[in-house]
């Protein structure tokens, strides 16, 4: 890998009907760090995307609207080859609920760069849950429980097993060779399949300390009965992908044993906390059920237009 700078990545931001503040927010701080940025957005409704066209246009970069919801995998590929067909060498993800911090590109680079005789696929932030105030770990899987690592400092780079994918800087000479993101996936556990797919094809993954990613991870914080904690809530039909696509997950030749067998606990506990304690259960029971029987025939792309007109 020969010398980068932060004019040599793209930022690809995935939307889906944003807070338009919000995404021009975003659009603003990562093109302070990037050369330029495409958003792709699946099909939303809103007055907001002529003026941020035009400021993406303005600085080099550009609003790629889709027709309909093509998932984020789909939305993901299609912002790569926009940025391979212009150039350039490397692509950072973002969702549209994150926002990267001072420096982060930079970090994200460096490290990249100092690791450049290892196989390495990608690197990643720290993420701060703004939510709950408090740094996440970054994770190495194992039996029966992952082994969290934190950061003891921010001179730290940490090999980890998976990576969220916002954040997550990628050079695009590993994309041709591992592969796009999986589109019949939709949108969950599409960064955890590209990083079981990296990792089986030898290739290193690194969380970043000094690179920082606020985040707000799920949809909202629900207490449980008797005050023994919080639970991330997702929509009912979130629900459905996540069940279908472990299921998907645990099928293909690269996902390791080790995660299958501690996750299959997790789907017992999700039946349970989202169909039995947290509403809408009826719903939410319906959706899961109905995602683990989609898993297991092997069903891929959008959920079942019966379940998507009802969340």
């Amino acid at each position: 890998m020969t010398e980068s700078s932060m004019t040599d990545v793209c930022a690809v931001i995935v939307s889906y009907h944003p807070e338009p503040s919000a995404i021009s927010n975003l659009v603003d701080k990562a093109a302070m760090q990037v050369g330029a940025v495409v958003l792709v957005d699946n099909a939303s409704v809103g007055d907001w995307q002529p003026a941020l066209a035009e400021s993406l246009s303005h600085r080099g970069g550009a609003l790629l609207v889709q027709p309909h919801n093509l998932g984020l995998a789909a939305a993901q590929n299609i912002g790569i080859a926009w940025a391979r067909s212009h150039g350039y060498r490397h692509v950072l993800l973002l969702d549209q609920d994150s926002e990267p911090g001072a420096g982060m590109v930079a970090s994200l680079l460096q490290v990249l760069q100092a690791l450049a005789t290892n196989r390495v696929a990608a690197v990643g932030p720290r993420f701060h849950d703004l939510r709950e105030d408090r740094d996440a770990p970054f994770v190495r899987i194992g039996f029966p429980l992952n082994r969290k690592l934190w950061c003891a400092s921010d001179m730290q780079h940490v090999a980890c097993d998976f990576l969220i994918s916002s954040g997550t800087l990628i050079p695009l000479d590993v994309l041709d060779r591992v592969g796009p993101m999986d589109e019949s996936l939709f949108i969950d556990n599409v960064d955890l399949e590209w990083g079981f797919r990296a990792r089986a094809k030898g290739y290193a993954l690194y969380g970043v300390c000094a690179a920082t990613m606020h985040h707000r991870l799920g949809d909202a914080r629900r207490a449980l009965p008797f005050g023994i904690g919080q639970v991330v809530v997702h929509g009912s039909l979130r629900l459905y992908y996540m069940m279908r696509n472990r299921l998907l997950l645990y099928r293909m030749p690269h996902t390791p044993w080790v995660w299958v067998a501690q996750d299959v606990p997790r789907v017992l506990a999700k039946l349970f906390l989202f169909g039995v304690l947290i509403g809408p259960r009826l719903h939410n029971l319906r959706c899961m059920l109905r995602g683990l029987h989609d898993g297991w025939r092997g069903q891929r792309g959008a959920c079942p237009a019966d379940l998507s007109g009802h969340d």
